[in-house]
C-alpha cells in the first residue's frame, strides 16, 4: 500500500500511523506524507471505485457550501487486485458531545445553502444594472453522479418534483432489491397500497431542493478540536426533512441537536408521517444490506401509512 500511495501521491515518503479504522463497509488506515495525513479507506469490492467516487463527489458538494466540516477528498485509486483506495485528509475525532448544538445548527445551514442561493440569485438579478446572476442554484432533485448508501448504487437521476423522485428512486428501487432477493409477496402488496397514499403526505409542504449528507446516523458524525464533523456522505438533493430519517433510529443525536437544528428549520405540518415515511428507505436498505431482520420494521411502517 506505501508503494502505491508514493506514486499515486507523488509522495516521497508514505508512513504507516498505525491509527485505523472503518465501518461494515470499508477497513481505513492512515498515513504520513509529505503534505501532511492522511487517511485510506480500502474497498476491494468490484464496484469501490464508484462507490468512491460519489462519496468524493459528495464531499465536494458539502465543502462548496462552507457550512460544516468535512474530511477533505483527495483521490481515489484503483486497487492491482480489484477494488479501490479513497485517499482523504486525516481528522483527528473522537465522540461528539461538546458540539451537538453546533451540529444542528451547521447542519440547518447545509440544508438552506442552496434556498438562500436561491434568494440571492432572485436579488442580483432583481438590482438594475446587474443582468443575470452568476450565483450557483439546484432547482432539481438528484445529484450529477450515483452516490452509495452503504454499498449500494442509489439512483439519482434529476427530476422536477420531490414525491415521484422519492417513491420511484428511493422507495421503488429499494423494493425492487427486495423482490429480486426475496420476492416478498408482502412487501408487494403494501407497496402497492402505500404508493397510492404517499402524495398525500405531502399535501400543502413545498420542497425545495437541499443539499443532503444522505446516511447522517450516529456513527457518521463525530467533532474535532473546532467542531463538529460529518463523513461517509451519500449526498443528493433532496428533501431536508429526509436526514433526519436515519438521525432518529440509532441514536447518537440528543435533544441539543434537534432543539438547535428546529429553530433554523421548525418542523413543517405533518413531519411525523413523512418522517416515518423517510425511516423506511433505511429499513429498506438496511434489510437489502444486512437481512431479513429488518423486515418487520419495514413492512411495519408500510401497514402504517397505507391505512
Amino acid at each position: 500500500m506505501e508503494a502505491l500511495l508514493k506514486r499515486e501521491l507523488g509522495s516521497s515518503t508514505v508512513r504507516a500511523t498505525g491509527h485505523s479504522g472503518g465501518g461494515c463497509i470499508s477497513e481505513g488506515l492512515s498515513y504520513d506524507t509529505d503534505s501532511g495525513r492522511v487517511f485510506a479507506k480500502i474497498n476491494h469490492k468490484s464496484e469501490a471505485r464508484r462507490m468512491f467516487e460519489g462519496e468524493k463527489a459528495s464531499l465536494e458538494a458539502i465543502l462548496s457550501t462552507n457550512t460544516i466540516k468535512v474530511p477533505k477528498p483527495v483521490k481515489v485509486i484503483d486497487l492491482e487486485g480489484g477494488g479501490a483506495v479513497f485517499v482523504l485528509e486525516h481528522v483527528d475525532m473522537r465522540s461528539l458531545s461538546r458540539y451537538s448544538a453546533r451540529l444542528g445548527e451547521q447542519l440547518a445551514d447545509l440544508h438552506l445553502h442552496n434556498k438562500r442561493q436561491k434568494e440571492k440569485q432572485i436579488k442580483a438579478e432583481q438590482t438594475v444594472g446587474k443582468g443575470q446572476s452568476d450565483v450557483q442554484v439546484v432547482d432539481k432533485f438528484g445529484f450529477h453522479i450515483s452516490t452509495c448508501c452503504g454499498y449500494l448504487p442509489q439512483l439519482n437521476d434529476w427530476q422536477a418534483d420531490w414525491v415521484p423522485f422519492y417513491a420511484q428512486q428511493r422507495l421503488q428501487h429499494q423494493l425492487r432489491l427486495v423482490e429480486q432477493s426475496y420476492g416478498d409477496r408482502e412487501a408487494r402488496e403494501l407497496w402497492a397500497q402505500l404508493q397510492l397514499k404517499i402524495p398525500q403526505l405531502f399535501a400543502g409542504t413545498e420542497v425545495e431542493p437541499a443539499l443532503l449528507h444522505g446516511d447522517l446516523w450516529g456513527g457518521n458524525v463525530a467533532e474535532y478540536s473546532d467542531g463538529p464533523i460529518i463523513f461517509d456522505p451519500a449526498s443528493f438533493y433532496g428533501h431536508s426533512e429526509f436526514e433526519l430519517g436515519i438521525a432518529g433510529m440509532f441514536g447518537g443525536f440528543g435533544k441539543q441537536f434537534y432543539n438547535a437544528y428546529y429553530d433554523k428549520i421548525p418542523k413543517a405540518p405533518g413531519f411525523e408521517k413523512r418522517h416515518q415515511l423517510y425511516q423506511l428507505f433505511h429499513y429498506l436498505n438496511h434489510w437489502n444490506h444486512f437481512g431479513s431482520s429488518y423486515r418487520g420494521s419495514s413492512l411495519r411502517i408500510m401497514k402504517d401509512l397505507s391505512k
